[in-house]
C-alpha cells in the first residue's frame, strides 16, 4: 500500500483541530521523530501523527493501522454491496445471521445506546437516511408516502441480537442499517490499538471531525486540541489516551424551501435535523465519544447533556451554530 506521506501544517476539520507546536520531523530528546501519514479511508481523509524512532518503524505501523481501517470498512460500509453489514441487511425479514466479532460489537453498542435515548440514537435508521441522501442531490423534501414507507422498516427494537450464539436478526424485510454515527470511532481506536501493537505508544488519528490520541509527544503533558465551539477561554484542552469527536450540520446540510436540514436524520420522525446544533465530546474512546455526539445532536442541549453527564468519563461542549458556522482551523 502507497501511503501519502506528508506534513500537515495546516489542515482544517470540522469543529475541532489539532494545535500542533511544531511540523517539523526533528528528532526530540528521546530520538523519536515525528511522521505524518494520510490515506483516504471510510469516505474521508484519515491522517495519523506519531512518534517513532525512525521512518520505516513509523511506516510499518502506519500502514497496518490503514490496513485494520480498511478491513474494518468492509465489515462496516453501507455503500459496499459486499460488505459485511449490507450482506446482513440483504437477509432482513429472515432468520438470525451469524456476524463478525467486530459486527456484533458495533451493534450491541448500539443498541445499548438506542435503549438509553429512547431510539434518539438508533441504526436502524437507513431507510431514512437513504431518502435524505436522495433529498440532498434532488432538493426535494422526502413525501410524505416515503417517510411512511420508511418508518415501517425502521426501530432499534426490529433488531435482536443473541449474545450466546452472536447472531443478528433483523425482523421486518427491507431494513436497512446504518453506522455511520459510530463506525468511525470504533475503527479509529482499533486503528490506535494496532499502531501500539506495533510498539508506537505516542500516536494521534484524525478522521472527519474524530480523533483519538495515545500517550503525548515527547516531553509534553498531552495533545493539545482546540475546541471551535468551546468558550474563548475554554477552547484548548490536553488530551491523553482519550478521544474527542464532532457533530452537527455545520458542514453538511441541504437547504429546501428556505430551510436547512442536518444530514443527521431524527430516526424517531425520520426528518434531517434543523436545530442548527454543533457539538463536540470528549470521550476515554472514539466508539463512545463518536456515538455520543450523534445522540446528543439528536437530543438537543439539554438531554444531550444530560446523557453526556450520565457516561464515566465524559463531557461535552454543546452550542447552536452562528449562521456563517463554527470554523475551525489550528492555532
Amino acid at each position: 500500500m502507497n501511503l501519502n506521506r506528508r506534513i500537515i501544517c495546516p489542515f482544517l476539520i470540522v469543529l475541532v483541530s489539532v494545535a500542533l507546536a511544531t511540523c517539523s520531523d526533528t528528532a526530540d530528546d528521546q530520538g523519536l521523530k515525528r511522521h505524518h501519514y494520510a490515506a483516504i479511508r471510510m469516505g474521508v481523509q484519515v491522517r495519523i501523527t506519531v512518534h517513532a524512532p525512525d521512518a520505516a518503524a513509523a511506516e510499518r505501523a502506519c500502514e497496518a493501522a490503514f490496513a485494520r481501517i480498511a478491513e474494518l470498512e468492509n465489515v462496516t460500509s453501507d455503500y459496499r454491496p459486499t460488505s459485511e453489514l449490507m450482506r446482513l441487511c440483504a437477509q432482513a425479514g429472515g432468520s438470525p445471521v451469524p456476524v463478525s466479532d467486530a459486527l456484533f460489537l458495533l451493534l450491541t453498542r448500539a443498541q445499548a445506546l438506542s435503549a438509553r435515548t429512547n431510539g434518539a440514537f438508533d441504526v436502524t435508521v437507513g431507510p431514512y437516511v437513504r431518502l435524505w441522501r436522495e433529498a440532498r442531490k434532488s432538493g426535494q423534501l422526502p413525501s410524505a408516502q416515503q417517510l411512511e414507507s420508511a418508518r415501517e422498516r425502521v426501530g432499534w427494537e426490529k433488531m435482536r441480537l443473541d449474545s450466546c450464539a452472536k447472531t443478528v436478526q433483523l425482523l421486518v424485510p427491507g431494513m436497512q442499517l446504518d453506522l455511520g454515527g459510530i463506525a468511525k470511532g470504533y475503527a479509529l481506536d482499533c486503528a490506535l490499538a494496532t499502531l501500539r501493537e506495533h510498539g508506537i505508544e505516542s500516536a494521534l488519528i484524525e478522521a472527519g471531525g474524530d480523533i483519538v490520541v495515545g500517550e503525548p509527544p515527547p516531553g509534553r503533558t498531552g495533545w493539545r486540541i482546540e475546541i471551535a465551539n468551546a468558550k474563548r477561554q475554554k477552547r484548548f484542552v490536553m488530551l491523553t489516551n482519550a478521544a474527542i469527536s464532532s457533530s452537527g450540520d455545520v458542514e453538511q446540510y441541504v437547504d429546501i424551501g428556505g430551510k436547512r436540514y442536518s444530514h443527521i436524520v431524527d430516526p424517531r420522525t425520520g426528518i434531517g435535523l434543523t436545530n442548527r446544533m454543533a457539538v463536540t465530546v470528549i470521550a476515554p474512546d472514539a466508539i463512545t465519544c463518536d456515538s455520543l455526539a450523534t445522540a446528543a445532536s439528536v437530543l438537543g442541549k439539554k438531554k444531550g447533556m444530560k446523557l453526556i453527564r450520565s457516561v464515566p468519563g465524559a463531557k461535552a461542549y454543546i452550542r447552536r451554530a452562528s449562521v456563517t458556522g463554527i470554523p475551525a482551523a489550528p492555532s
